[in-house]
């Protein structure tokens, strides 16, 4: 993972596998959050879509284009470091990719989605249907998703800002600008 060549101002990053599997997985999230009906057919399908959505981002993590690859933005904790100290320093990085807390913020946002496609799923099964303590225990968890999707949006356009890059439109185009 290394910054951004301050002489290059844009850079094609993310594919077309990654935004396709972004703007489908912000819209199976909003329409289970606030459109189809809890317990309906149409919510559980939207439910397992944004789980093998999240199974097919996690396997492109490993064989899709270097900016996709884990390899390229894995958070490790010298990563983490080194990005929070150029922060605090007033001089942040840039990366191509995503930067390392963005890389967490992937991370939980995944295991968000797939913790509520096992709990939805579990609560369809004999074993745990009219469970109480898994039904909260969804909720919960799309309460989570919301409020930390809710963080990633905002951060994204706070970040952009920090690194005068164009990122909300970098997930459209797939080309990163610096400004």
């Amino acid at each position: 993972m290394s910054p951004v060549s301050s002489s290059e101002t844009s850079r094609p990053v993310w594919d077309l596998f990654v935004r396709v599997f972004h703007w489908t997985l912000v819209s199976c999230v909003l329409l289970n959050y606030f459109v189809l009906e809890e317990g309906e057919a149409p919510h559980e399908w939207a439910g397992y879509l944004a789980a093998a959505l999240v199974v097919a981002r996690f396997v492109w993590g490993f064989i899709g284009s270097r900016y996709a690859r884990f390899s390229d933005f894995f958070p490790t904790p010298s990563r983490l470091r080194h990005h929070l100290q150029a922060m605090r320093s007033g001089h942040p990085d840039h990366h191509w990719g995503h930067n390392p807390l963005g890389a967490l913020m992937m991370f939980l946002l995944m295991g968000l989605v797939i913790a509520l496609g096992v709990t939805g799923w579990m609560q369809g099964t004999d074993a745990y249907f009219g469970e109480e303590w898994l039904q909260e225990l969804h909720e919960m968890l799309a309460h989570a998703l919301l409020i930390s999707a809710g963080l990633h949006a905002a951060s994204a356009i706070v970040m952009g800002r920090i690194e005068r890059t164009r990122l909300v439109k970098a997930m459209v185009t797939g080309v990163k600008e610096r400004y």
